[in-house]
């Protein structure tokens, strides 16, 4: 039997459209599948890990800080008045005394005025001189005045004496002898005036003395004030040490106070390191540090902490118990670590990369030695090389401790 034509041309559209659909939807099925697929997990060398068993004990909490070995007395040089830097005698790392000269300055104008106020002295001590003696001038006249007036007032009273014996034998006349009495008596009136007038002259010449010598004593005080200036040009080491840093140059000129030198004593040196701000809240003096200068390591105690911050820091100072190792010496870079407490009883594991105290993150868990997955972990106090463990992590568990940040984006790591 015949089948009509209409028929087979409908079916040959319907296979067309099929194929058509079939054709236009691989492309995204192919893509939905691919989405809903896994990424492929890396696989990393055990061997490059750096990893961690979790543990439970006694956990010692410490900080660590980089710093320098510093002098416990430095003296610094400064500038005793403004001047230029006309020599310099040593260098640095010489071995000086407290008078050893380590910096010549030259201030004419400072020369010059020392020598004006050493006249001004020798002239006030010139007009003291002369004062002194016209006040004792003065009172070698007063003096003899007063003896010519002590001879006559006696001679007068003899007179009047006499006059008045003889008054009465009548071998004179009463107007004699009153005029003696009368003599006698004015002259005694003088002799105590002239006796006053010395004493007042006495109290004036001290007076005036004291005023000159005042002035004498403050162009003396003043003359070496300026001299001691000028000696302050060769500026001097004033400890014994080593001359450990010259800051200017031959022909410079400096302002008074201005840094010159620094002279320390390189036997007695401490270390100075800084903390940073978030771990240093714990620090006191007193607590047991080490000192790691890479060449040794030495027994230290805090001695004092910085009691602000600076650049996220805070500076403690650690005094060493004993002798440093050899080759100690200032500005050399060293460690310390300043042993805070100790916790008992507490789980913990070593200090994970980017771990900060009381804060979570998320670490590899080892499973089964082949593989480490994704596991979020809530960590406590921190220390140089461990954390104390809060959540996440039970006694036992193995964690990968070393970065892994290029892991970011997947949840299992391989391992081989």
């Amino acid at each position: 039997m015949d089948i009509p034509k209409t028929d087979a041309a409908h079916h040959r559209r319907r296979r067309r459209i099929v194929y058509a659909l079939v054709m236009a939807g691989a492309p995204l099925a192919v893509a939905v599948g691919l989405a809903g697929m896994r990424p492929a997990a890396p696989r990393v060398e055990k061997a490059l890990l750096w990893t961690g068993a979790v543990q439970r004990g006694r956990m010692l909490r410490t900080v660590r800080g980089v710093g320098s070995l510093v002098p416990e007395q430095v003296r610094r040089l400064p500038a005793p008045s403004e001047g230029r830097v006309e020599g310099l005698p040593l260098q640095a790392g010489t071995a000086v005394t407290p008078d050893t000269i380590v910096i010549v300055l030259h201030n004419p104008a400072l020369e010059q005025q020392a020598i004006e106020v050493e006249s001004q002295w020798r002239a006030a001590e010139a007009q003291y001189a002369e004062l002194k003696a016209q006040l004792e001038s003065q009172r070698l006249d007063i003096e003899d005045a007063v003896a010519r007036l002590d001879g006559e007032v006696e001679e007068a009273k003899l007179r009047a004496d006499v006059d008045e014996e003889l008054a009465r034998q009548g071998l004179v006349a009463d107007l004699t002898h009153k005029v003696s009495r009368s003599r006698a008596e004015i002259l005694a009136r003088r002799h105590a005036m002239e006796r006053s007038r010395r004493e007042v002259f006495a109290q004036s010449a001290r007076a005036q003395l004291a005023v000159q010598q005042a002035t004498v004593e403050q162009r003396r005080t003043l003359a070496r004030l300026k001299r001691s200036q000028v000696d302050a040009l060769r500026v001097r080491a004033g400890i014994d040490g080593v001359l450990q840093r010259v800051l200017v140059e031959v022909g410079q000129q400096v302002a008074a106070g201005a840094d010159l030198a620094r002279v320390a004593q390189p036997g007695r040196l401490k270390a100075v390191v800084q903390i940073a701000e978030t771990e240093a809240r714990d620090i006191q003096p007193g607590l047991p540090a080490v000192i790691d200068t890479r060449n040794g390591r030495v027994a230290a105690t805090v001695s004092r902490v910085d009691p602000g911050v600076h650049a996220n820091a805070v500076s403690v100072d650690l005094a060493p118990a004993a002798e440093l190792p050899k080759g100690a010496r200032p500005d050399l870079t060293v460690e310390g670590i300043i042993e805070i407490d100790q916790i008992d009883g507490v789980l913990y594991i070593g200090r994970p990369a980017r771990a900060r105290e009381n804060s979570s993150l998320e670490l590899f868990r080892l499973v089964d030695g082949s593989e480490a997955v994704r596991t979020k972990v809530k960590v406590g106090r921190v220390s140089v090389d461990a954390v104390e463990v809060l959540e996440g992590l039970r006694e036992g568990d193995e964690v990968v401790l070393s970065d892994t940040s290029p892991w970011d984006g997947v949840e299992r790591v391989l391992l081989r």
